[in-house]
């Protein structure tokens, strides 16, 4: 009787576990929001927006802004980065996404992000150094680490 209550608990114990993971799994985001964000800096606010219109330009503007008084803030690096890609900017973006790491080499947005990067440029072997190191930090599984890894999955297909 004793043995089949110890059971129980512990059980109970992992089901909370693997429900509180998945919870916080759904929750998860390539944005990786550090300590270093700010939600109240104007220029990240509206960096943000123009992320979310696609308002490169602008969005880059906006969070080299950031960066020139905050040069610690991972957040806005990788948005940079992110922004930069989509102009083409390679060598922009990876030298954001790049300072983002310096920051934070556990950021999993700026990893997924620097993957997909990689990946636009045909560095393979660079992605899927990016993914091992999401799998690392996603001990349950990440959005971040799912997305790249499509995107990886993607690469080999459309390459072989």
């Amino acid at each position: 009787m004793k043995f089949k209550r110890i059971f129980l608990v512990l059980y109970a114990i992992a089901a909370t576990q693997l429900l509180s993971a998945e919870i916080v799994f759904a929750m998860g985001s390539s944005s990786d929001t550090t300590k270093a964000e700010k939600p109240a800096n104007p220029a990240f606010a509206a960096g943000k927006k123009f992320i979310d219109q696609k308002n490169w330009d602008q969005a880059v503007q906006s969070f080299s802004a950031v960066v020139k008084t905050d040069e610690k803030n991972a957040d806005a690096y990788n948005y940079l980065g992110f922004a930069n890609r989509q102009l083409d900017k390679m060598d922009d973006a990876f030298a954001a996404y790049g300072k983002a790491l310096t920051i934070n080499p556990n950021h999993k947005g700026a990893n997924e992000y620097v993957g997909e990067a990689y990946l636009k440029i045909g560095d393979l072997q660079k992605a899927e150094t990016h993914l091992a190191k999401l799998d690392d930090i996603c001990t349950f599984g990440c959005a971040e680490y799912t997305m790249l890894k499509r995107a990886v999955a993607e690469f080999k297909k459309e390459n072989s």
